[in-house]
C-alpha cells in the first residue's frame, strides 16, 4: 500500500525547496516501463516547465490538485494561449487531464504547489516531452524567466481569482 500523507508532502516539499528546479517528484511506479506512471509532483513559484506535448506516442495526461494552486496552460501549435485553468480547492477546480498531442505547461502560484500526476506510461527520454520550438528551454536565463513571466500576465485574472 503507497499512502500518500502530510510526512510524504513535507519530505518532498523541503526537497522541492532546495531544488536548483524549484520542484520535486516521487514516483510511484515502480520502473520507466511501467504502463501507467504515476507521481507526485511539488513545485514552487519560479519553477519552469518548457511547454511540451506527448505524442508518438500518444499520452494522456491528469494532475489532481493536493494543496496550493496550480496554473495550467494549453496552447496551440504557434504558441498561442488555447485555454488556462487553476487548479485550486477552495474555488472546487480539483484536477485537469490534457488530450495526448496537446502543447501545456503548468505553474505553482502558491510555495509547495503538490498535484498527483498520472501519464502514459512506458517512460522514455528519447520520445517522452515533444518540447514546443517556440518557448524557451529550461535553463536558459533570463528568456524562461521573462517566458514565465509573460505567461503570468496573459493569465493574470486566472491567478487572481
Amino acid at each position: 500500500m503507497m499512502i500518500i500523507d502530510k510526512k510524504l508532502l513535507n519530505t518532498l516539499s523541503a526537497k522541492a525547496v532546495n531544488s536548483v528546479r524549484k520542484r520535486m517528484n516521487y514516483n510511484f511506479h515502480p520502473t520507466p516501463d511501467d504502463p501507467l506512471q504515476r507521481m507526485l509532483n511539488v513545485l514552487n513559484p519560479g519553477s519552469y516547465v518548457q511547454p511540451h506535448k506527448h505524442e508518438s506516442p500518444d499520452k494522456r495526461e491528469a494532475f489532481i490538485i493536493l494543496s496550493g494552486r496550480l496554473l495550467v496552460i494549453l496552447f496551440d501549435k504557434d504558441g498561442h494561449i488555447e485555454e488556462h485553468c487553476t487548479l485550486d480547492h477552495s474555488k472546487g477546480i480539483y484536477g485537469i487531464e490534457i488530450p495526448p498531442g496537446t502543447y501545456h505547461t503548468i505553474v505553482a502560484l502558491e510555495a509547495n504547489t503538490c498535484v498527483y500526476e498520472v501519464k502514459d506510461g512506458p517512460y522514455s527520454p528519447d520520445d517522452d516531452k515533444h518540447f514546443a520550438p517556440w518557448a524557451p528551454a529550461e535553463g536558459m536565463i533570463p528568456e524562461s524567466a521573462n517566458y514565465l513571466n509573460h505567461l503570468l500576465d496573459k493569465t493574470k485574472k486566472a491567478t487572481l481569482s
